[in-house]
C-alpha cells in the first residue's frame, strides 16, 4: 500500500509514518514548504497525482491553554481548512481508507468521567479550546458525513492527552507535559527556588505515550471494515484512545520535578485559569477489541526527557 502521511513531522504523524514504514509500507510525506493543506488547489492537485491508497490525517494546528487563548481564529480556522480539504480531495481522488485523528476536548467540560464516546455533543464544550474542540469535531462529522453519503470507509481516533519523543517544547504553545519538563529543567540547572505553575494544581489529566497511540491507530487503521463497523455507530463512529489512568497537575510536576532533578518548592497560581478539571477517557470500546497501552508514565517521562537533552538542550549547547 501507498499511505499518505498527513503531519508525519509532528509528534504522533511522526511516530505513525516510522511505524509503517517498519511494516515495509510506502509512506507518501510532504512538508508545509510543499503542500499547504489549508490550499484547496494545492490539496487537489496533490491528491490526483499522488493517488494514495490510504490517508493517515494527524496534520493540525495544535497548542496548550495560552495558544488556544491567544489564537482561537487560527485555530479554528487552520484546523477546519486542513480537514475539509484533506477528506474530500482524498475521497475525489477515490480512497477508500482514511483515519482522522481527533482529541479528547470534543467532549464538554462537565461530562461524566471517564468520557465516553456517547458524551459527544451533550453538553458545553471548555470555554479555553472550544475553537480546537469545534473544528475536531467538524472533522469526526465529515468522515462520517462522508461514509453515509459516498460509502467510504473514514474512520476516527480520539487520543487523550499525548506525549513522546518529537514533542513541542516551545515556552508558551506548547501542551502541559512538554511545557513542564522545560520548565524544570530550565530551573533545575538555574538552581531556582522556585517554579510557578498555571491554576491550581488539583486538575487531573491523563497521559498516553506517543508510541502507543502510533499502535492504537494502525490497529483501528487496520481492522476490517465489518469489525469496525460492528463496534461503532454510523453517526458515532470515533473511538476513543487512552491510557486508562490520570493523575493531578500536582502529582505530574513533582514526577517531572524528580526526573529532572529540580529541588526548589513548586508553587501555584490559582489567578490563573485550570482548564477542564478532568479529562479521563473512557477506552473500554477500544480495550475490547484487543489494543491496551504498553508504556508506563513514569518510565515515559524519563524517555521524553531523555530526547529533549539529546536534541533541543544539546542544540542549544552548541549553538
Amino acid at each position: 500500500m501507498r499511505i499518505y502521511v498527513a503531519g508525519h513531522r509532528g509528534m504522533v504523524g511522526g511516530a505513525i509514518a516510522r511505524k509503517l514504514c517498519e511494516r515495509g509500507v510506502e509512506v507518501i510525506t510532504r512538508t508545509h514548504a510543499e503542500l499547504d493543506l489549508t490550499d484547496q488547489t494545492a490539496v487537489r492537485a496533490f491528491f490526483a497525482s499522488e493517488k494514495p491508497d490510504g490517508v493517515v490525517l494527524a496534520a493540525a494546528k495544535v497548542g496548550g491553554i495560552y495558544a488556544n487563548n491567544t489564537y482561537p481564529a487560527d485555530f479554528i480556522y487552520e484546523n477546519l481548512m486542513i480537514e475539509a480539504n484533506v477528506v474530500h480531495q482524498a475521497y475525489a481522488a477515490g480512497v477508500q481508507r482514511l483515519l482522522f485523528l481527533g482529541s479528547s476536548c470534543i467532549y464538554p467540560r462537565a461530562v461524566e468521567q471517564p468520557m465516553r464516546e456517547d458524551a459527544l455533543l451533550t453538553g458545553v464544550l471548555e470555554s479555553t479550546n472550544e475553537p480546537y474542540a469545534v473544528a475536531k469535531i467538524a472533522g469526526i462529522k465529515l468522515c462520517e458525513s462522508y461514509n453515509r453519503q459516498y460509502g467510504t470507509d473514514y474512520r476516527s481516533v480520539m487520543p487523550t492527552n499525548l506525549y513522546g519523543p518529537g514533542d513541542n517544547f516551545h515556552p508558551q504553545n506548547s501542551h502541559v507535559m512538554p511545557a513542564l519538563i522545560r520548565r524544570f529543567h530550565e530551573a533545575a540547572r538555574a538552581e531556582a527556588d522556585e517554579v510557578l505553575i498555571w491554576g491550581t494544581g488539583t486538575p487531573r489529566r491523563e497521559f498516553l505515550h506517543v508510541d502507543d497511540m502510533a499502535e492504537a491507530s494502525l490497529f483501528v487503521f487496520d481492522l476490517d471494515k465489518q469489525r469496525y463497523e460492528a463496534n461503532t455507530e454510523p453517526m458515532l463512529s470515533h473511538i476513543n484512545v487512552g491510557f486508562g489512568e490520570d493523575v493531578t497537575i500536582a502529582e505530574l510536576a513533582h514526577m517531572i520535578g524528580e526526573v529532572t532533578g529540580f529541588e526548589g518548592r513548586i508553587a501555584f497560581d490559582t489567578e490563573k485559569p485550570d482548564g477542564t478539571m478532568r479529562k479521563l477517557m473512557d477506552s473500554s470500546r477500544l480495550n475490547a477489541m484487543g489494543w491496551k497501552p504498553r508504556v508506563a508514565l513514569a518510565e515515559g517521562i524519563h524517555e521524553t526527557y531523555q530526547w529533549f537533552l539529546d536534541h533541543h538542550e544539546a542544540a542549544r549547547t552548541a549553538s
